[in-house]
Formats: C-alpha cells, structure tokens, sequence
C-alpha cells in the first residue's frame, strides 16, 4: 500500500529578523520553533526578497517577483512603472500559484493571515486557490482590528483612499473591520481560524491532504502583543541595541549559524531623509526607557508567534498528522529597520500629530491596541547581525532570514542539523511539488500561458543524491526601490543608493564575509565586471524597470498629493 501523500504546513513570519527566535541564536522564548529546528533542519543561507509582497508573490509562484506582478510594492508605485508588465500590484495572470496546483491535485487548500497580493474580488485568497480563507489583504493593520482613521474617512497608510474597507477577506468575499470576532488579535485569531478549519477536515474524514498557509502579520509595526506576553520581557534589553547586538552575535557564532570569523557590518542607523538615528547613549534617560520598552513589545509579539505555532503542531500530534507533514517556518525578509518618523504616511505626513490624535504612546501602554510604534534600525540591526542593514534593503540583512523544516521522511532533515546551502524562497514551490509528486503545469495552465519556476526544487539534496541545492555557476537577482543584488555562488555584486549606500557597485565574497564589510570591488575589477554583466541579464530576463532618480524622488510628493 502506498504511502499516504504529505501534508504542507507553510508558517510565514512577518519582517522576523535572523537571530530573534531561540534556534537561531535570540533571548526570546521561542520552545515551540525551537523544538521544530531540534527536530527538523535549519537552513542559514535561504534568501527572500527585500520586502513582504514580493516574497509572497515569489513563495506562491516559484517565480522571481518582477514577473509575479509585485515588481514594486502596490503602496510604492511611481506613474513610472504602474501597470506595466510585473507591476500589476497584485499575484498576475502571468503564473499559476502553489495552492491552485495543490487543490488541482486533489489538495484542500487552507489559509488564515496576511495576503498582501491584491485586494479587489478576484485577487483576493478566494479567487487564488484556497478553499477556505481567512485573510488580512493589505500590508500591515492594528493587530487588534482597532482602525479609528478609517472610521472618520481618513487613513493611516499611504495610497489606500480608495481601498478603505478592503481590510480583510473571508473565502471568496471582502469582509470590513467590524466584522471581526471578539476580541480579534492577529497572531491568535489567525491560528483559531486555521485550527477551526483542520478541526473540519478531522470530522469530514474525507481523506483529502491538505496545505495550509498560516502568514502572521506580527512582529509588523504596529508593535503591538498582549500585556502578559510584553511583560516577561521588563529590564531584558535595558543595555540598548549595541549589547543586544553583540549578544545575539556572539550566541549565533557559539551555534554554529555563522563563522566564527565573520565581522559585523557597521549599523547604518539613518532616517528616511538620511538624517542620523540616535544611538542608546545620546538618548535621554527617559528616551532609553521608551525605546526599551518598543523592543519588549516586539519580543512579546514573537514570543506569541511561538505560542500560536505550538497550537497547530500540537493539534497536528493529537490528530496523528505531525510527522506526515511537511512543516516550514521562516520569515518574509530581514528586521523592519525603517525610521516611520520620516516618512509620510498620514494625510498632510506628520506622523506626530497623527498619533497624538489616535494613540497613547507613553511607556506604560506600548503594546496595547491603541499605540503606535515601532523601534528602529538600531534594534533591526541587532537582530540582522552581522548582516548589512535590515528590510527594504538587498544587503544580506534585508533577504538573508531564519529558515526551519520539518519532514523526518528526508535524510537531510535530521534532528537537529544545520545547512549552509545557498537558496531561495523561490525554490519552496518546486520542492513542495517534487516531494507531493506532483507535476508543475509548465508554460500553460487553463489554456493561459504562464511563466515557469525558476527555483529548484530541494529533493535530490535533501535525499542525498545531490552535494549542493544551486551549482556555483547559477545566478540570482535582486531589485526593489533600485537597489539591487547579484549572486553566484560565493560572489555577490551589492549596489544601495545614497544615503544608506555609496551609490556603485561594490563587490563581496559573502561566504567569507556574511557582513559585506570588505568590497573587492577594486581589488577584483574583472570578476566586479562580471557581476555587473549578469545583473544586467537579470534586469532583461526579468522585466526589471529601473526607475529614474527624479521618478524615486517623485514618491512622496505623490503619496502626499493622494493621502
């Protein structure tokens, strides 16, 4: 008799930075993810892209995100590039996504979280696959459904006037904030949905396997967790971001997750505006205090991450599912490092103003439902260490995260084991695919053309047929508000534009420097030559429109004009 066809279980953590959970070298109790990397396979070189969407857009498709339609984020669009091909905004026609594969294949496609590929009704969970779903539509919300600006016509986000009441979708409709249960928190309340659903396969008994998709919004700004959860953190990070830092560094060495030789890229702690971050000992006693207590609210909210996972893995255990279940945990790109003082994202662009209008932000009431905060390049520094800088960002520290797979069938996944293997989140779709045996459509699916994968699937070198996930000779790019990245195999061709960058390109073996530290860019003319040569190959392949200076500088002129 033939084995029964495994279960998917993806778990998706949102702007989760390298070192924050316990496998991977942080303070914050994490037993239950923990205990998936003590039974599973951590992988120290998987890659998203710099930013939520576009690694959703790449995690469902199998595809880079310029071809998936998120070749910008839809709330970053300039008149440049809206609407052309791969920056529709939302997951395109262009690809044929996991979940539509799996339920094809006889899969029952579940879903709770945050979707952020398109909002209108035929670009919503429910239009893309999913049986059943529950979903947060945009890129961030109050985790306690607490909108007071949209309930006076106004809104908290950029470019999201004519969008106000698409918030969340429940299967195949746009539901608005009201309608969320009692006592709505997004970590919790996205994991009751996904049990409620798996607790109805268990009394239908249809024999179906299923894939379930459970993308937390959280440790997204808002910072924001419940009081008990916050609180098991009090006095834990009063030695500032720095100490923090060489913690979380030090612990990463000891493991095994990094070298020990590796050097720490240098903090680039500026604003939008390129203004200088205060570092801890500029800060005013009372500032200290503030910015300590935003860091114990966002271990709070991971540490609550952890307990809602451990809520699924042990209803899979109960129900005899946990070990025919393909479990993977990871995050969608580096720390949140963004200084949101900066950047205009209310009507008229004072943030201030905003949240002294709708929030409390003072120390005591960091977390609850009605403050606003987030902490900082200077804490997403510490927990992207050594990595060079955090989200938005083509450095290491933007797309270089936390990788945890559970399956005890494979003989690579063997309790406990670290993996160094370069990879990509593109590559999820094909190995899922492979390990179900089932086939990807190719370049047709429902009499539409569609782009193929371009990840490889894991298989053969998680059997141990094969030495190596990605040969030295393959290639992968990067691009996101123009800064852009290419890999292959050790080399990396890095460029970030001013302030945060010099503006060229520059050149790192990131094998033997995982922090970007030492560019080669001079020393190694020829092979900086080369780089640049296949970025551009990836640039045509792609669709990648590079946008012009004066287009980026256009951005907040036009969010202001649409806000």
């Amino acid at each position: 008799m033939a084995a029964p066809r495994p279960n998917v279980l993806i778990i998706l953590a949102d702007d989760l930075g390298f070192s924050d959970v316990g496998a991977f070298g942080g303070e914050i109790e994490t037993p239950n993810i923990d205990r998936l990397a003590q039974e599973g396979l951590r992988l120290t070189e998987f890659h998203t892209a710099s930013a939520c969407s576009p690694t959703r857009a790449m995690l469902l498709s199998g595809t880079d995100h310029h071809v998936a339609g998120i070749g910008s984020m839809a709330e970053r669009m300039t008149e440049e590039i809206e609407g052309k091909p791969g920056y529709e905004g939302y997951l395109n026609d262009r690809v044929v996504s996991l979940q539509e594969i799996l339920r094809d294949a006889g899969y029952e496609t579940l879903m709770s979280g945050k979707w952020h590929l398109g909002q209108t009704p035929d670009r919503i969970p429910g239009a893309r696959g999913f049986d059943r779903s529950f979903s947060m539509l945009r890129g961030c919300h109050n985790h306690y459904g607490w909108e007071p600006a949209i309930a006076e016509g106004r809104h908290t986000m950029p470019r999201m006037a004519a969008t106000l009441c698409r918030l969340y979708s429940e299967n195949d409709k746009i539901i608005s904030p009201d309608d969320l249960p009692k006592g709505f928190y997004s970590s919790d309340s996205f994991t009751d949905t996904l049990l409620e659903y798996l607790d109805d396969r268990q009394e239908r008994k249809d024999g179906r396997p299923f894939f379930a998709y459970l993308p937390f919004s959280a440790p997204h700004w808002p910072l924001q967790a419940p009081k008990e959860s916050i609180d098991k953190y009090k006095g834990v990070y009063d030695g500032g971001p720095e100490v923090l830092r060489q913690q979380r560094l030090k612990s990463l060495k000891a493991m095994g997750l990094v070298p020990e030789s590796a050097v720490p890229a240098a903090v680039v702690a500026k604003a939008e505006d390129g203004s200088d971050v205060k570092t801890w000992e500029e800060m005013t006693e009372e500032e200290r205090r503030l910015s300590a207590r935003k860091m114990e609210a966002y271990a709070g909210m991971v540490d609550r991450i952890d307990w809602n996972v451990g809520r699924v893995v042990s209803f899979l255990e109960k129900t005899g599912q946990m070990d025919n279940t393909i479990v993977m945990f990871f995050s969608d790109n580096g720390a949140e490092g963004a200084q949101f003082e900066a950047w205009p994202i209310t009507a008229g662009g004072d943030i201030e103003a905003h949240i002294k209008k709708y929030h409390d932000n003072s120390v005591e009431n960091i977390g609850a439902y009605n403050s606003f905060a987030w902490y900082g390049s200077r804490w997403a520094s510490a927990s992207t260490a050594p990595s060079l800088l955090f989200k938005m960002f083509t450095s290491e520290g933007g797309i270089r995260v936390p990788f945890v797979m559970r399956y005890p069938p494979l003989s690579k996944v063997k309790p406990g084991s670290v993996d160094h293997s370069f990879c990509t989140v593109m590559d999820i779709m094909p190995t899922i695919l492979d390990i179900c045996q089932i086939p990807h459509p190719g370049t047709l699916y429902n009499d539409r053309e569609v782009a193929p994968v371009a990840g490889r699937t894991w298989l053969p070198y998680l059997k141990g047929e094969e030495n190596a996930i990605h040969s030295e000779d393959h290639v992968t790019g990067w691009e996101l508000f123009n800064r852009r990245a290419i890999r292959k195999g050790p080399w990396k061709g890095l460029y970030i534009p001013k302030p945060h960058g010099p503006e060229r390109w520059q050149l790192f073996n990131v094998l033997d420097d995982p922090g970007e530290t030492n560019d080669l860019a001079e020393t190694l003319p020829a092979k900086m030559k080369e780089m640049v040569g296949l970025y551009a190959d990836y640039v045509k392949k792609h669709g990648v429109i590079e946008q012009s200076m004066a287009s980026r500088g256009k951005w907040n002129d036009r969010l202001n004009s649409q806000a």
